[in-house]
């Protein structure tokens, strides 16, 4: 059976709030890893709440936010970025592109999944 290993830098990622099997699904990533809180200096973080976007950015003005959501609803998109999001994306979206977003985000990209960029 082969085994994965962690790179020696993995990626912090945060879940607000936590989610069990999102972090499960994450966790299986190679370079990505869960943290509990933001005292553990994630790089990015995952929301389902807009207004979750600036208190996380005034307790960390580093960290890059990524909101989640199910679907797309009128005006979600431009209220994720205009509070300082560093995207939107699918909840249940698979699971290397949302892997992805938040490497991409990660790296200074604005990330917002094509199935809700329509404005």
């Amino acid at each position: 059976m082969p085994v994965t290993h962690r790179t020696s830098r993995s990626l912090r990622v945060l879940l607000d709030p936590p989610n069990p099997a999102l972090a499960v699904r994450l966790g299986l990533q190679p370079d990505i890893e869960v943290v509990a809180s933001p005292q553990a200096r994630p790089e990015v973080a995952l929301v389902e709440e807009v207004a979750s976007v600036g208190a996380l950015l005034a307790e960390d003005p580093q960290c890059r936010v990524l909101v989640l959501t199910g679907s797309a609803h009128p005006g979600l998109r431009e209220a994720a970025l205009a509070a300082g999001a560093a995207g939107l994306v699918l909840r249940d979206g698979p699971d290397g592109d949302l892997a992805d977003s938040v490497r991409r985000a990660a790296m200074g990209e604005t990330v917002v999944d094509p199935a809700l960029d329509a404005p």
